[in-house]
């Protein structure tokens, strides 16, 4: 008996006998569709022993990052199909009852594929250490953005923005990712206020991209703080390139280091969902203690849904801990707000731009896709599918609303209340009345 037929009953306990995508085996055997737009291929029989040690995300993105699992056609398709098919509101939904257990069971040891648990990838970490202390932030950090500049230039283009881009038309061949980047950083200064002579600081600045646009076209003075030694060379290189050295430094240093302030206004573009919940506390009132009075301070993150750290639904998933942000946390917005309220901050602005960061990830996907060869020579092939997997993954979260993204502008009052913001909203944004 072929591989597909042994798995057959496995996949009708667990998602029923419509299936809309085609599963093929390491044998040639096929259970689906023959005309399917999505594939599952399973190329060995080890790919089915790590679903068995991990039956979760986990042991799925184990073998796709091994190659043990491959993903043909649109991955952005495939996964909101089977999306759809573990989603019980749209499709069967994943039933694991005794049924399943036991059908899973019997084809393990039909096939062969009892053993131990494969070795993870080499591209999985765990780190050790206290959480969020700065020497394993250091190491979280090396994990996620050391992969290479050139690897990174693939993938975002060339703004080198690794961030949600803000689309103000809909992407097209006319209006790029490379327009909606540069119109971001734009959103970001005029929220900030920035005016020639001001003192900026940007928290987690990655490549550089808003302190060198906050000189050029704001003249300002900029600091911008990384974690990553590539980042940090990668910018000081392009800040040089430009002549912006009088105005513009770079430090490889953590934010809790910076000691001298005040600044006349703060981004945070990225940066707190590294923080950590019992953290945060810390971050917004440290930031509070570096901006002046009346400063602004910008904090744009990705955020959760409401619900306890540790829920389904939350702050992390373990595919996201293991291969991507190491330690990362995302926090509902309310708990953020909180955060910068009970340290002092008024806030004055939200601003959700959840569909944006799906157009964004489009974008960086179709990106590495152009750029398959390369990536996975710049990098790995298991690092290249695990971005791949990630961006694609991220696309549809946004998309569902599973994830959302703000920025949020707060103030530092100064005496009496007083701050430098316009009146209306409009002001605040740069728009000429009427």
């Amino acid at each position: 008996m072929n591989a597909a037929a042994v798995l057959r009953p496995v996949v009708d306990a667990a998602l029923g006998t419509d299936l809309p995508v085609r599963v093929d085996c390491w044998d040639g055997s096929s259970i689906g569709p023959s005309d399917a737009d999505v594939v599952v291929r399973f190329t060995n029989r080890r790919a089915l022993r790590r679903l068995v040690w991990a039956p979760n995300e986990l042991g799925f993105a184990r073998a796709y990052v091994s190659g043990d699992i491959q993903l043909e056609g649109d991955l952005l398709d495939a996964l909101t199909r089977l999306d759809q098919l573990a989603d019980p509101e749209r499709g069967p939904g994943v039933r694991v009852g005794p049924d399943t257990r036991a059908a899973v069971a019997r084809a393990v040891v039909r096939l062969g594929a009892l053993g131990p648990p494969p070795r993870p990838p080499s591209e999985e970490i765990r780190l050790s250490g206290h959480r969020h202390d700065r020497g394993r932030d250091a190491r979280a950090v090396s994990h996620h953005y050391d992969v290479g500049n050139d690897f990174y230039e693939l993938v975002l283009g060339p703004s080198m923005v690794y961030s949600c881009a803000y689309f103000e038309r809909a992407p097209s061949s006319s209006y790029t990712l490379e327009d909606a980047q540069r119109a971001k950083l734009d959103l970001v200064a005029r929220k900030l206020g920035l005016t020639p002579g001001m003192r900026l600081l940007d928290v987690g600045c990655g490549w550089g991209a808003l302190i060198v646009h906050a000189a050029r076209e704001y003249g300002v003075r900029a600091v911008g703080v990384t974690l990553s030694q590539p980042q940090a060379a990668y910018a000081r290189s392009r800040i040089a390139e430009l002549g912006l050295q009088d105005r513009v430094e770079v430090r490889v240093q953590d934010y809790r280091d910076v000691t001298d302030g005040p600044f006349d206004a703060i981004a945070s573009v990225g940066m707190a969902e590294h923080v950590g919940l019992s953290r945060l506390g810390e971050y917004a009132a440290h930031l509070h203690g570096l901006v002046s009075p009346s400063g602004r301070l910008l904090n744009h993150a990705i955020a959760r849904r409401p619900g306890p750290p540790g829920d389904p639904r939350g702050d992390r998933t373990s595919f996201i801990d293991r291969y991507v942000f190491p330690d990362g946390e995302l926090h509902p917005l309310s708990t953020v707000v909180d955060a910068l309220e009970s340290a002092g901050f008024e806030v004055r602005d939200v601003e959700s731009i959840r569909e944006h960061y799906a157009d964004t990830l489009r974008a960086w996907v179709g990106n590495l896709e152009q750029n398959w060869d390369a990536a996975v020579r710049l990098s790995s092939a298991g690092r290249a599918r695990v971005w791949r997997l990630y961006m694609a993954g991220s696309a549809l979260a946004f998309q569902s609303h599973r994830l959302g993204v703000n920025q949020v502008l707060a103030v530092r009052p100064g005496p009496g209340g007083a701050n430098s913001l316009p009146r209306t909203r409009s002001g605040l944004l740069g728009v000429p009345p009427g």
